[in-house]
């Protein structure tokens, strides 16, 4: 069975990444809109309607709007990988480790997790509901990623050497992605988030420092590491690195080649009053485009990684 797949925001950094994922596959056929349709609602309507799936690659007004122009008898299936939907009733938080993939398969609408928060709820959400971390605590979370996630304007700031190594932002607190954060991980208060981007095209590190000894009731960073491993047992996407094998730094190479995975580490201190759980994932793959093709192998019944660009095993 051949699937039409409509990526509505086509020519954006995402969309163009989800196509390459899924050019050569014959289970998929695009449909695509020249330039002039892309514009007009009429054409885009058809299309949308036309579509198995469609994916949105849009900035958030323009995805509802685009949901908008669906007729729900057409029977499109929508992935949307704007923040518009993610913690919306009636839609599926299209993250298939943590949800489980057969509630994605059988959902019609699937929000796309954010690329920040795929990393903290990756670490996360499944200590907390184990109870090895308090879903009442305050937690803190860094990150930094490549600039291809900023969209074009930033993107041409850091190739045209207009913008510096390093760029803090968030300042003002009240990031869209806290309210995801804080809802798939079952928190009682939002995170203190402090997003920056780095000179690097991709690749992303997501931080959560813990000071296990404050903390009432945490478990040591030995049973943080053991949960996570249990969790992510079998996956094909997420690896939890053992304690023996940690790595003494983590790099973002700037010419990083794309892969869809998600790497977790667990580093405790010698005496266990503190930990930092991290992160890395490339912000355009398992944080944006990968996901987006993950999700979408499962709601056409296909194998899950098909398409993704993963490590060697």
């Amino acid at each position: 069975m051949t699937h039409k797949i409509f990526i509505d925001g086509a020519a954006g950094t995402t969309g163009l990444e989800i196509a390459e994922r899924l050019a050569g596959r014959s289970e998929f056929t695009l449909v695509t809109l020249d330039d002039t349709q892309r514009k007009d609602a009429a054409a885009r309507r058809e299309a949308l309607n036309d579509a198995d799936v469609a994916i949105l690659c849009l900035p958030d007004e323009a995805a509802r709007e685009a949901v908008a122009l669906i007729d729900p008898a057409s029977g499109t299936r929508v992935i949307d990988a704007s923040s518009a939907h993610r913690t919306a009733d009636g839609w599926c938080y299209g993250f298939p480790e943590l949800i489980g993939g057969e509630r994605v398969a059988d959902a019609r609408r699937i929000s796309n997790p954010g690329c920040y928060p795929t990393g903290f709820l990756g670490l996360l959400a499944p200590l907390v509901k184990a109870d090895l971390l308090p879903a009442a605590w305050p937690y803190t979370v860094h990150a930094v990623s490549g600039y291809s996630g900023g969209g074009k304007a930033l993107i041409e700031r850091f190739e045209t050497g207009k913008a510096p190594a390093f760029r803090g932002y968030g300042l003002a607190m009240g990031h869209k992605h806290l309210g995801e954060m804080q809802t798939h991980a079952g928190l009682a208060h939002a995170p203190v988030f402090s997003p920056a981007v780095v000179d690097a095209f991709r690749g992303m590190v997501v931080e959560i420092p813990l000071q296990l000894s404050a903390i009432e009731g945490a478990g040591e960073a030995a049973a943080l590491l053991e949960a996570l491993e249990a969790f992510y047992d079998g996956s094909q996407v997420v690896s939890v690195h053992p304690d023996f094998d940690l790595p003494s730094e983590l790099l973002l190479q700037p010419d990083a080649n794309p892969r869809d995975d998600l790497q977790l580490f667990v580093f405790g201190s010698e005496d266990g009053t503190q930990a930092r759980l991290i992160a890395m994932l490339d912000n355009l793959g398992k944080g944006a485009s990968g996901a987006a093709v993950q999700n979408l192998n499962l709601l056409c019944g296909l194998p899950e990684t098909a398409g993704l660009h993963l490590p060697s095993a």
